[in-house]
């Protein structure tokens, strides 16, 4: 495994390589170190976190807070793999100055190394990577625009819609992101998006075409169980995993067999007699 650090300039060099990107988000620090101990390239702390880690029903309720404290966590724990930090609804869409603002927050308070911003921002992408920031991009399917959309529904099926996407990619190439994530749009028009830029795509249900792929940790091992869209595999079936281990431990502790003797702290001969004959 490459225990190098994984830089911005690695990831824009993949375009040429054409070594795929491989991405994952995470959203604590036991799960990133997890992640960390592999050769993944990108570690996203996505405001995914509002449906995954805190119960949400959408990401619309994350706060900027919420997205700097998990960040944190999950810089704690990788020490190779580039942290990227989810911009989340309402940080950035005010103002350029408040979205340099709060981008300058995610790298300074939450330890990230890039930003992600959804939807048509180029004159916010500009102003952030002009203070320093490096900034990932985000359009296609975008959750932050649930409403707008009507739902969680695939973007880009019809000819003008499919022509705004790949208008909207070359925008935010041109105002300076390193990479750019294509969410919920056509196989073909990804690959079209892809073969046209000069930067890097991540694909998360945009077909395999993409210079790499992303997906939410919690979907590839199968804890999520409520919802599993059409393009996520999973990879593992871990809610059943650890509903079992739990049913096993909860029956141990009503047989008295756990803790047995080897989880069982013991004093030293005659200690509790001494102590009693004292007192």
């Amino acid at each position: 495994m490459n225990k190098r650090p994984v830089t911005v300039p690695d990831i824009l060099e993949r375009k040429l390589s054409r070594k795929k990107i491989t991405a994952l988000t995470a959203y604590d620090y036991s799960f990133s170190k997890l992640l960390d101990a592999t050769d993944l390239d990108i570690i996203l702390v996505g405001d995914s976190l509002g449906m995954v880690s805190l119960g949400h029903e959408n990401t619309l309720s994350v706060t900027l807070q919420n997205m700097i404290d998990h960040t944190r966590a999950v810089k704690q724990g990788a020490q190779r793999a580039l942290v990227v930090g989810d911009m989340p609804f309402m940080s950035y869409q005010v103002s350029v100055e408040q979205a340099v603002s709060n981008a300058g927050r995610l790298i300074q308070e939450g330890g990230a190394s890039a930003v992600k911003l959804e939807g048509r921002m180029a004159d916010r992408v500009e102003a952030i990577v002009k203070a320093g920031i490096p900034v990932m991009g985000h359009i296609g399917l975008t959750p932050q625009s649930v409403h707008q959309f009507g739902g969680y529904k695939v973007q880009g099926k019809n000819y003008l819609d499919s022509r705004q996407i790949r208008q909207d990619a070359h925008d935010l190439q041109n105002a300076g992101i390193f990479s750019l994530v294509l969410e919920g749009i056509p196989g073909e028009l990804a690959e079209e998006i892809t073969a046209e830029l000069k930067i890097p795509t991540i694909g998360i249900g945009a077909g395999t075409k993409c210079d790499g792929q992303i997906l939410v940790l919690h979907d590839l091992l199968g804890i999520n169980q409520d919802f599993v869209p059409k393009f996520v595999k999973q990879y593992a079936q871990l809610a059943d995993s650890l509903k079992e281990a739990v049913g096993e431990y909860i029956q141990e502790v009503q047989d008295e067999v756990f803790p047995g003797q080897e989880h069982t702290y013991h004093s030293q001969k005659g200690n509790l007699k001494q102590v009693n004959d004292r007192d």
